[in-house]
């Protein structure tokens, strides 16, 4: 039974969701307080997260707000006019111009609470602005497709006006620094850079690759984990937009033999900024740029959202709150490392514990928490930010990589002394993590002493809940793949892929796959003696523990992600 205070806290939406049963008060009351921390509209966080049908939502808010639901499919998208409107205010509103009745424009949102896209939708056409409702899947998926036909515009007939938002900032965050060396006569390019920038941010990407060929230039951009081509742009531009993108890294644009590395701050609106990480290596045929994107303005997810099973949560909390030791967690680049961290830390994140991080570079902003960027040029690596941490009376350190022997030592030796200490490594799973640290040079002794728990993960692409299938394997093949007779005889029910326009190849969205390890004393005894990976895996799974294939199963088993996915992050 909701508390007062929980009845209280619900307006609007939430409280007629919950009154019409589609969630519980203290479901929705959850809800609206994520959606609110995360600046993200109520109704997107609900479709996006929870697995709420769009249109039943769509007509909670229709009877809560008195406004008409739309049909869009019964709507013909090849007639459609923005009237003026660019396409820089639909993708920040999230909220589309449909069609003029006199002086009205209807323009479709999801979110009928959102008072101010109707305002700027107004103010742009000069027409008095009307909303009607559409359930959020729908209009995000003409959304994408509006705005991915803008993307194929000429050069130079691209809208300045859809650019106005984007903001280039140095360490100093002064506004438009480093477009001065770009030439007048390049304005395009610019415009085109900022574009491609925007675009791959408002698809949630990871990484951008700028890769120049013989013959063309492809842009691609890293979705879920898959790089997709997303822009050809003439192969005679492949110099301009390197020069442009340097310029704006603030790297040295005459320099075209060596790599570099560099990073550009973009405000993207008055709230949010993005920083993007850049690298350039030469290639035949002209210099290859990949971007890694990180956009702190997607919100940090709690532990509860990660993917865990009950057993591996408990272990990672019960882990997290012990006085000193050391939690590591391993896996390849992308695969989720940071964000997992940062979700330990957000549970050790009190008035009462100092707590400090030395990464390269600080991925997520978190306040309360001392966190210090890497740079090793001018001197401050790893390992020297982790004395300086011993000199300040820290209770918790987060290391965002160990790389070398320097780093692993001061590690090691803190967690201890009385520091919990949480890092990263790249290994292909936990038992090999313990090995990797005594190949550094680490003595086995003290990496049995400060190890408490050592996680791998992968990250993989949830199945699209609209558009999945059962797939149909025979007996033998689903024996051999790891399922047992029990289940299968049950009625074991399994789902693949097909795709839609709501989705991505069948896939939207990722989640996590651990092998969550405890270090036991039996397990102890073995690193002492230095024993191989093999037999630590040996005595991980005489002790219970579920390596990433397994634990990739079970989320087959939830219809949450499929087979070929499993295979595919594990390579097996």
């Amino acid at each position: 039974m909701a508390t007062p205070s929980t009845r209280l806290s619900l307006i609007g939406l939430a409280k007629r969701l919950a009154r019409d049963g589609l969630l519980s008060e203290a479901e929705a009351a959850h809800a609206s307080d994520i959606a609110a921390a995360r600046e993200t509209p109520l109704v997107a966080y609900l479709v996006e997260t929870t697995g709420l049908d769009a249109a039943q939502i769509a007509l909670c808010a229709s009877s809560e707000f008195g406004l008409p639901v739309f049909d869009l499919d019964a709507f013909d998208a090849e007639l459609l006019s923005l009237h003026g409107v660019s396409d820089q205010i639909i993708r920040k509103y999230r909220a589309l111009p449909l069609f003029r009745r006199g002086n009205r424009l209807f323009a479709a949102v999801s979110d009928p609470t959102d008072y101010r896209a109707l305002d700027e939708i107004k103010f742009s056409s000069g027409l008095s602005t009307e909303a009607v409702l559409v359930p959020h899947d729908k209009l995000s998926a003409l959304l994408t497709k509006v705005l991915a036909n803008s993307e194929n515009q000429p050069l130079d007939e691209i809208n300045d006006a859809d650019l106005d938002a984007l903001v280039v900032q140095d360490e100093e965050n002064d506004p438009g620094a480093g477009t001065s060396n770009i030439d007048v006569d390049d304005a395009p390019v610019v415009r085109y850079v900022n574009k491609l920038l925007l675009d791959a941010i408002s698809k949630g990407a990871s990484d951008l690759h700028f890769e120049p060929y013989e013959k063309r230039y492809r842009v691609r951009y890293r979705v879920d984990g898959i790089l997709r081509e997303m822009a050809a742009p003439p192969p005679g531009l492949a110099n301009r937009l390197a020069a442009r993108i340097k310029v704006l890294a603030r790297l040295d644009i005459a320099e075209r033999r060596v790599p570099q590395d560099g990073r550009i701050k973009l405000k993207v609106s008055r709230n949010r900024a993005v920083d993007l990480r850049v690298s350039t290596c030469p290639t035949l045929y002209g210099e290859k740029i990949v971007m890694r994107v990180l956009d702190g303005g997607n919100g940090l997810l709690t532990v509860d959202e990660l993917g865990f099973n009950p057993a591996q949560r408990e272990l990672f909390e019960h882990n997290l709150q012990k006085p000193y030791g050391m939690v590591l967690i391993t896996g390849p680049t992308g695969s989720g490392k940071t964000m997992t961290l940062y979700a330990g830390l957000k549970e050790l994140n009190q008035p009462g514990i100092n707590i400090s991080t030395a990464e390269d570079p600080v991925e997520i902003v978190m306040e309360g928490v001392n966190q210090v960027n890497v740079n090793v040029k001018a001197g401050l690596t790893f390992a020297a930010a982790l004395r300086s941490f011993l000199r300040q009376d820290p209770d918790v350190i987060l290391i965002g990589e160990i790389r070398d022997l320097e780093t692993a030592e001061i590690a090691v030796k803190a967690a201890q002394t009385g520091h919990m200490v949480l890092a990263t490594l790249h290994t292909n799973d936990a038992p090999q993590t313990i090995t990797r640290l005594i190949n550094m040079g680490v003595p086995s002794y003290n990496v049995a002493a400060a190890l408490n728990l050592i996680m791998a993960q992968r990250l993989a692409r949830r199945l699209c809940k609209v558009c999945k299938r059962p797939l149909e394997l025979p007996r033998q093949t689903l024996l051999k793949e790891g399922f047992g007779e029990e289940e299968i005889d049950a009625g074991l029910t399994i789902y693949e892929a097909v795709g839609c326009d709501r989705c991505t190849d069948g896939y939207k969205g990722r989640i996590g796959i651990y092998q969550v390890m405890t270090i036991s004393d039996d397990m102890r005894k073995l690193i002492t003696r230095e024993a191989s990976d093999i037999e630590i895996a040996a005595q991980a799974k005489h002790e219970g523990i579920a390596d990433l294939i397994q634990a990739g199963l079970d989320k087959v088993r939830e219809g949450v992600t499929s087979l070929s996915e499993i295979h595919r992050i594990t390579k097996e």
